[in-house]
């Protein structure tokens, strides 16, 4: 079984109180071809495609120019995202032994990288799946990663109890999944927060739960998908009449609003 995880925009590259060996992402060199194009964008042409101030327009020009596919620094990057999924998450307070399961059963989608485990090294950027960028594979991120991602999680599962998918991912980087290339189940989750008898999906608090069950799949080393109806942090229960098929619907009562400081 493997979990499915986005990415985020947030950066957090201070040192870490974790000392493991960082690995080297398995398309490293499909990304050093990506960084060939996005190192040719203009500070404009950054600041329209992402839509961002002049600041972080310049922040990320600057980012692609110094980007090195071939350096052996950088931080893992399930304790170099930061944002909600990764609030959730929280790596940074995993034991090194969490860290070491999740490298067999966690994976990160991403714009740059395609595919990440948990401790490979990446350098600070910011590009979204989603984004528009022409290469010579077509117009997309899309079109550049084509089958690379579904067949690197096809041999992520090789030797797993379970070939199954869990995705936690947003739909914008489920979407890069080849799933015609795809040879796993897949499991899809939502997590909804209760309100006057009512059930409703709020980001906010979704995609910290994302981030909740993977932790909770890495501390209790889940590999048979029949367990996750057993999450239950954080108030959430499985919900059996609003789950169908490949889909799982977990339901706690909507937290109150935080009053203003």
């Amino acid at each position: 079984m493997l979990v499915l995880l986005s990415p985020a925009k947030r950066l957090d590259f201070e040192p870490s109180a974790h000392a493991l060996d960082l690995t080297r992402p398995a398309l490293i060199d499909r990304t050093a071809d990506l960084s060939k194009a996005t190192a040719k964008l203009s500070k404009r042409k950054i600041k329209t495609m992402m839509e961002l101030s002049d600041d972080l327009a310049e922040l990320n020009w600057q980012r692609f120019q110094a980007f090195d596919s071939e350096a052996k620094d950088g931080k893992a990057a399930a304790l170099a995202f930061a944002g909600e999924v990764y609030r959730g998450l929280n790596a940074e307070g995993l034991s090194d032994t969490d860290l070491k399961w999740a490298q067999d059963h966690l994976r990160i989608l991403s714009g740059m990288y395609g595919v990440l485990r948990p401790l490979d090294a990446i350098q600070p950027y910011r590009l979204e799946m989603g984004r528009k960028i022409k290469t010579k594979k077509g117009e997309s991120l899309y079109d550049f990663w084509g089958s690379d991602i579904a067949e690197q999680l096809n041999d992520a599962l090789k030797g797993q109890k379970s070939r199954t998918i869990v995705n936690l991912a947003s739909n914008e980087y489920f979407k890069a999944v080849d799933r015609k290339a795809l040879d796993a189940d897949i499991v899809d989750v939502d997590f909804k927060e209760e309100k006057d008898g009512k059930a409703r999906i709020l980001f906010m608090f979704a995609k910290v739960a994302r981030g909740l069950m993977a932790r909770w799949i890495i501390e209790n080393r889940i590999t048979d998908p029949a367990q996750l109806k057993d999450f239950n942090a954080e108030g959430y229960r499985f919900d059996e009449a609003a789950s169908a098929g490949g889909r799982l619907t977990f339901v706690r009562p909507q937290p109150p609003k935080k009053r203003a400081a």
